[in-house]
């Protein structure tokens, strides 16, 4: 019998696990990942150039620290500068409904500070982007306004891809001198809930082919994105309460960095979020990477997505970030999730089950790009695996369209954004779970289980994920 089973290792687990150490309250607790331990984490397309489809299952996005320790490490310091468009404190994401429900400014901004001060003892860089060049932020955010965009920013600490994973690589072994109990590369394949109440979880061992059952007082769900259809699987099933959630669906795309020199030596990032002619719907850009690389990463059903990382001390010459369109959806349908992996498994397929890459002109000339296309063109493929193809064939119309008149509206405000040379990638898509609909504290509809960071639709970013475990630690503390 455990006090607490955590179903998950990304950064909303690690720092739930690390607060109830200081506060000393919850004394037997179990984090469980399909994943491995982060010194055996090791993506082989660092020495081949090309995803081999880790088995059982990614190395990239499963494991202790989840994808944040093979992200490029970007932490949002949010409470040091940055305001929406009414003044409040910005948030970005989906935290900002929650935290700014039940809490107020100041307690968030606590919440925050607190967090930022975790990262910074375990090996943090000290350095934040965005805080020297107000001025001339504010000159791109008056041009971006006038071109009917928003330029969000706020102050960056970037910790590098190579940085983050020796930084977790401390918590982890901090974690476990300080008692807290892990199972790795172990399936948690259901649920044990009893009269509205939960009771543990059925898991399954990799390693010794081995079923069987723990039981615990409460259950925490931080599975992450990875882990998003398992927990809509596990929703329907018992009757955890939600609403139609969201998917965004979109490509990843490169261009040279002197085009993005002046957002990337001002802001680090810069994002972009436009409602763009003729749908409105919200499009946005994600997680920039300066002088970074294009990655791919596996997740459940081998679906092969593209992400992008940078690092503190190997460089690129180009810049690459996301560019998402968010899809809602309404009764009667309700599975966001399988509309996103349908698109993936397409171009998957499309790509021979890698990441299909396609200049921007060739996409306005109507054509496939080739491999000969990519040899001849100004702006190199970082991602060496990528298959030269045609993404129009996978991403679908609205979606696409949404994508080139967005890149159309941000090349008024960053000139060369819209270069014929500039590489898309596809698909990037981030999944999360029909939003669990929780109480002040975290709490289903079930009776002692709760739900943290991005896979149930609370979170989104390293940040907020890891704040939303310092807050379930407090909120457990007083239970």
């Amino acid at each position: 019998m455990y006090d607490l089973i955590v179903v998950g290792m990304g950064p909303s687990a690690v720092f739930l696990a690390y607060e109830l150490i200081q506060l000393k309250s919850v004394k037997k607790i179990l984090l469980i990942d399909q994943g491995r331990s982060i010194e055996k984490r090791v993506c082989p397309m660092e020495k081949i150039g090309r995803c081999v489809n880790c088995k059982p299952h990614c190395n990239i996005t499963c494991g202790f620290s989840g994808a944040g320790a093979f992200s490029d490490g970007k932490l949002n310091s949010y409470h040091l500068s940055s305001r929406d468009n009414d003044g409040s404190l910005y948030l970005g994401g989906n935290g900002a409904e929650y935290f700014k429900k039940y809490m107020t400014e100041e307690e968030i901004r606590d919440l925050l500070t607190y967090t930022d001060n975790i990262y910074l003892k375990f090996g943090a860089d000290s350095k934040l982007h965005g805080l020297e060049y107000q001025k001339e932020i504010k000159k791109l955010q008056d041009k971006a306004c006038k071109n009917n965009l928003k330029l969000v920013s706020y102050p960056i600490r970037h910790l590098g891809t190579e940085k983050a994973h020796i930084l977790y690589t401390k918590i982890e072994k901090y974690l476990i001198e300080t008692g807290i109990n892990f199972m790795f590369e172990t399936e948690v394949t259901d649920l044990i809930i009893e009269n509205g109440k939960v009771k543990g979880v059925k898991i399954y061992n990799i390693n010794d082919d081995k079923y069987e059952e723990i039981n615990a007082k409460k259950v925490v769900l931080a599975v992450g994105r990875k882990g998003a259809s398992w927990l809509s699987d596990m929703c329907k099933k018992y009757d955890i309460n939600t609403k139609i959630g969201s998917v965004d669906i979109g490509i990843r795309y490169e261009l040279p960095d002197k085009v993005m020199s002046k957002i990337n030596k001002y802001m680090y990032e810069g994002k972009f979020i436009g409602r763009p002619f003729p749908y409105g719907d919200k499009v946005r850009t994600f997680c920039q990477n300066p002088s970074g690389f294009v990655s791919a990463e596996v997740y459940d059903d081998g679906l092969t997505l593209v992400n992008g990382h940078s690092y503190k001390d190997r460089k690129s010459t180009n810049t690459n970030l996301a560019i998402l369109v968010s899809h809602h959806f309404t009764y009667p349908f309700d599975k966001p999730i399988g509309y996103g992996e349908n698109i993936a498994q397409n171009l998957n397929r499309l790509g021979g089950n890698s990441i299909m890459v396609q200049r921007l002109g060739d996409i306005y000339r109507g054509r496939r790009t080739w491999d000969s296309d990519l040899k001849t063109n100004s702006v190199k493929p970082t991602l060496s695996g990528a298959v030269a193809g045609d993404l129009t064939y996978g991403l679908g119309y609205r979606t696409m369209s949404n994508i080139l008149q967005f890149i159309r509206d941000v090349d008024k405000v960053v000139e060369g954004f819209a270069n014929p040379d500039n590489l898309l990638y596809g698909p990037e898509i981030k999944f999360y779970s029909n939003e669990i609909i929780l109480d002040k504290n975290f709490q289903t509809n079930i009776n002692g289980l709760y739900s943290i960071g991005d896979g149930g639709g609370l979170t989104t970013g390293l940040m907020m994920a890891s704040c939303s475990g310092v807050k379930m630690a407090r909120i457990l503390e007083k239970k």
